[in-house]
């Protein structure tokens, strides 16, 4: 007589979604083009994954500022090297991991080609593939000056990057996948 045998198993349902990664990590290294570039000193880059332009005075990259909005492109965006965790006081790694700050000075790589992270500004959901535009406004609510937003607003505050699209939608900080000048 054959014994039965009872297996318990212990499924775990995942209920959310895992995060898409942190603003300005590359997320595929083949094909991906990145420059070390100067940073612009009076002007300098404030988070990584931000897109920057080529100041023409000091040839160093600065980030999107109010009123450039006649401008249709966009030099790059700033990459997060890795690992990227700052000491806090005297207990290295307390510091809140992909929360770190970018140079004010010397150089720093910015993507030219390739996959990148980004944090999402503004209310409207991108559809991959969708239109990559940059707040160029004042912050003002879910507006972020130099913020990537997926909608051109009724001002000229949003310019639209040619040959930048949305990879897919936003995870739930709001980071997104964003193809630049493949």
């Amino acid at each position: 007589m054959k014994k039965k045998i009872r297996m318990k198993t212990r499924d775990v349902a995942i209920t959310y979604r895992m995060g898409a990664g942190f603003p300005g990590d590359v997320n595929r290294s083949n094909p991906a083009t990145i420059e070390p570039v100067l940073i612009d000193a009076t002007s300098p880059p404030t988070a990584y994954g931000q897109g920057v332009l080529v100041d023409p005075t000091t040839q160093g990259v600065r980030p999107f500022a109010a009123g450039d909005v006649a401008l249709t492109a966009a030099y790059g965006v700033t990459v997060r090297p890795y690992p990227v965790q700052q000491s806090s006081g005297s207990n290295f790694g307390a510091a809140t991991l992909g929360a770190a700050i970018p140079p004010v000075a010397g150089q720093m790589d910015v993507l030219r080609a390739g996959y990148i992270m980004v944090k999402l500004s503004g209310a409207v959901q991108p559809v991959k593939g969708g239109l990559v535009t940059i707040w160029t406004g004042a912050t003002a609510g879910a507006h972020v000056l130099g913020g990537f937003e997926a909608a051109v607003t009724g001002g000229s505050s949003t310019p639209a990057l040619p040959g930048v699209t949305f990879n897919g939608v936003p995870d739930a900080s709001g980071n997104v996948e964003i193809a630049f000048n493949i």
